[in-house]
């Protein structure tokens, strides 16, 4: 859904409409001016001073900070700043504003003069000066659209890449009651499954979908297989020490463990073991890969850059790393018995095999027969998703895991990050499978802290 369509809800359907972009739409998708089909976008200049200092580095914002950037000097002409420059056939027109930096209605109610007001304020400039088209500034900001709206000026969210069915979490692990048990005890007795045609619900099936399958008198853990056509009964196993222990878990070891699976997401609150169970099933299947490859976002403590914190790099990832070596830690506690699985860690991590690492640092990779396992997923936006699965190689295996009920970005919610984006679009793809871990397993404290706290 783009913006022009939600605004649509507020103003007459098929009215031009002016959109304001704030600096951190940008940001978070350097294609945006793309995305308002018919309709006029205004970048205030205060947008562009604020893009400047996001031009260096290696992060997803400041790629899409120099990324607009070039796309506005290919737009660049002398009308750019009065009469605009066109976007394309069909589409509106693109204006940098440089007035309307001191509106008095943001003088008198805020008074700081901070970008955020010298936004709004362009935005207040625009709409009284165009009284009969709707005028909407466009934030991922929520206080920032509080401040509009609370000076009657429209304010939305860019929405073009919001999930519309959040229940795609809800809707990863079913249990079909009612099954005939005759059906069950022939899934039991045939190896390699039944035909999908066997079973009259199999229609509504998504490939790689895990679910139960319950009679009066039996119950079944199987999963449809899309690339045999078949629904298939799920073993539980033990890889590398770990045990599944809830249905979930052992779907998770099921499409984990699977090659022709090459995108796995796994979500779940906190406890679930989600990045356990994939690192599992990497360290099970190392012999199988060139290299395995644990990586996460990092999220700055107290507001404070990787540049605040002392030592060489690996010393100031190091802080941002350790849940995943928390994981690994685990991983040989459960082998304390296992000499040869112990060894073969060890010499996965000499070898450099094993790497854990911050996210930033595999951009512009090409990831060739790895096994990719990507954390705190729910942190990342769409377009970070997207330029981390380009990077998989032939022989690649990815798997995000994450929850998106602990997003730490103050631009991203449940429905926006790229956790849920990926899912959403990706389902119903015979490579991609998704599970969804519901128990917590950490501990019993832990998952009474989950569920009331």
């Amino acid at each position: 859904m783009t913006a022009k369509r939600k605004a649509s809800s507020a103003f007459k359907q098929g009215s031009k409409k002016n959109f304001v972009l704030d600096t951190n739409v940008i940001l978070h998708d350097a294609n945006s001016i793309d995305k308002f089909e018919e309709n006029d976008i205004y970048i205030p200049i205060t947008v562009l001073e604020e893009l400047d200092k996001f031009k260096k580095g290696s992060e997803q914002i400041n790629y899409n900070a120099r990324l607009f950037v070039r796309k506005l000097d290919e737009l660049v002409n002398e009308d750019l700043f009065s009469k605009g420059a066109s976007l394309g056939e069909g589409r509106g027109r693109l204006f940098v504003y440089v007035g309307g930096s001191e509106h008095p209605l943001i003088k008198e109610a805020f008074g700081q003069n901070i970008p955020d007001h010298r936004i709004l304020s362009v935005a207040l400039t625009i709409k009284e000066a165009n009284p009969n088209i709707p005028t909407i500034l466009v934030t991922k900001d929520i206080n920032l659209r509080m401040k509009a709206k609370a000076l009657g000026m429209h304010s939305e969210d860019f929405i073009n890449d919001k999930v519309e069915n959040i229940d795609i979490f809800d809707e990863a692990h079913k249990t079909y009651e009612g099954v005939n048990a005759d059906l069950i005890d022939k899934i039991y007795e045939t190896h390699g499954g039944i035909d999908l045609e066997e079973w009259d619900q199999s229609k509504d099936l998504l490939p790689n979908q895990c679910f139960i399958m319950q009679s009066e008198r039996n119950s079944i853990m199987v999963r449809f297989n899309p690339f045999t056509n078949k629904i298939t009964k799920v073993n539980k196993e033990t890889m590398m020490g770990i045990q599944p222990r809830n249905a979930e878990q052992t779907f998770a070891f099921e499409v984990l463990k699977d090659p022709d699976i090459k995108l796995v997401a796994l979500s779940g609150k906190a406890g679930t073991g989600k990045t356990l169970l994939a690192l599992a099933a990497a360290l099970e299947e190392s012999e199988s890969y060139k290299q395995i490859l644990l990586a996460r976002p990092i999220v700055s403590l107290a507001n404070k850059d990787l540049g605040f914190l002392p030592g060489d790099e690996k010393a100031k990832v190091a802080p941002y790393m350790q849940p995943l070596f928390d994981n690994l830690n685990v991983i040989k506690f459960q082998l304390n018995n296992n000499a040869t699985s112990l060894k073969r860690i060890d010499d996965l991590q000499k070898e450099e095999r094993l790497i854990i690492e911050a996210l930033a640092f595999i951009r512009g990779r090409s990831l060739s027969s790895a096994f990719c396992i990507i954390d705190e997923a729910q942190n990342l936006t769409p377009q970070e998703i997207k330029t981390i699965i380009t990077r998989a190689g032939e022989g690649t295996k990815m798997v995000f895991t994450g929850d998106i009920q602990q997003i730490d970005s103050p631009y991203l919610d449940a429905q926006s990050n790229g956790l849920a984006y990926m899912i959403d679009k990706m389902k119903g793809q015979q490579i991609f499978a998704h599970v969804n871990l519901i128990k917590g397993e950490r501990s019993e404290l832990s998952e009474l802290a989950s569920d009331l706290l």
